[in-house]
């Protein structure tokens, strides 16, 4: 074999590889920023599946302390698996119609 016929495999092998490695390191950049930006009142799962709400972020430690219905507990920060903003406080607006108003628009 002369070094043309296996040109082209080499040149799809290294794009392939270039190309995953693009992909892995986008992943992983996503990872790092779905952690930095878990903040108090963020709901989480674990990777074992466990939902709860961020009470706490030890930073040294490289721990979040999460609350499950009461319950604290401490897992490393690379234990979680999912994060979602912390809940707005939703406030409702009441309306209110007088006697007068509703019989105008009867």
């Amino acid at each position: 074999m002369n070094l043309i016929s296996i040109l082209p495999m080499l040149i799809l092998f290294g794009g392939m590889m270039f190309f995953m490695s693009r992909s892995q390191k986008k992943q992983q950049q996503q990872r790092e920023e779905l952690l930095n930006n878990m903040k108090p009142g963020s709901k989480v799962v674990t990777i074992g599946g466990l939902h709860g709400v961020i009470a706490a972020i030890n930073e040294s430690a490289n721990t979040v302390d999460i609350d499950c219905e009461g319950v604290i507990l401490e897992f490393d920060r690379n234990a979680i698996r999912t994060v979602t903003a912390p809940a707005a406080v939703q406030t409702e607006e009441t309306t209110t119609e007088t006697v007068e108003e509703t019989e105008e628009k009867e």
